[in-house]
């Protein structure tokens, strides 16, 4: 086990409608697509993992945005976490198993590898 928790972030209802509203094309995410996972210090309770979120919930929101359209002038201004939490479904895993062994490597940063 590695001395991590995991936010599961899936987009909501908002989120879909706001991606779907950029153009005419119809495409949207869907809820059931492949959720972000983002790692975050180790906890000792969920309260602690939501409190830790509460801290970084802009940045989250900002990738997440980015993910679907480049331009921040059609992304929503005034973002406050209450709105972050409508906009997504996040679930906390606590128990994370690095089954590989091996270590992490940064694909944004091909020189920075990390021993877990």
């Amino acid at each position: 086990m590695i001395n991590r928790c995991a936010l599961i972030v899936r987009p909501a209802a908002p989120y879909v409608e706001w991606a779907a509203g950029l153009d005419d094309s119809g495409a949207a995410p869907r809820p059931d697509d492949e959720p972000s996972v983002y790692l975050i210090p180790d906890v000792d309770s969920i309260a602690e993992a939501w409190a830790f979120l509460e801290r970084l919930y802009d940045g989250i929101f900002r990738v997440e945005l980015h993910g679907w359209h480049t331009d921040e002038r059609a992304w929503p201004r005034d973002r406050t976490f209450a709105m972050f939490q409508e906009w997504f479904d996040v679930d906390i895993a606590s128990s994370i198993e690095d089954l590989v062994g091996g270590p992490f490597v940064d694909d944004l940063d091909d020189d920075e590898t990390t021993e877990p």
